[in-house]
């Protein structure tokens, strides 16, 4: 079964920080991870369940090829979220009827 690309916008705050703990504790399967911030804090470098990541500038094309997108909050979650739900997801994932 194919595990699902995961994205987390906001990745540097308080509130990414809690979703990658979540992520870590409850063992959430994925793919592939992306981490996502404004240029600000693009760059950073995070780790989750023992691999390091460097956290990426958030623009539209971030989330090609994602199928669940977490957001943060923020203007940057405001501007980007209705980008992300027009590239929606693939609803005939396998993976999709054991997570919902």
């Amino acid at each position: 079964m194919k595990k699902p690309n995961l994205a987390i916008l906001g990745a540097t705050g308080a509130v990414g920080a809690e979703f990658i703990t979540l992520i870590e504790e409850r063992n959430f399967p994925y793919e592939n991870l992306k981490l996502l911030a404004s240029a600000r804090s693009a760059g950073t470098e995070l780790t989750v369940n023992g691999k390091t990541y460097v956290v990426e500038e958030a623009k539209p094309e971030s989330f090609d090829g994602i199928d669940i997108a977490l957001f943060a909050g923020g203007s940057i979650s405001k501007t980007l979220a209705p980008e992300a739900a027009k590239r929606g997801y693939n609803h005939h994932e396998p993976w999709l009827k054991t997570i919902a």
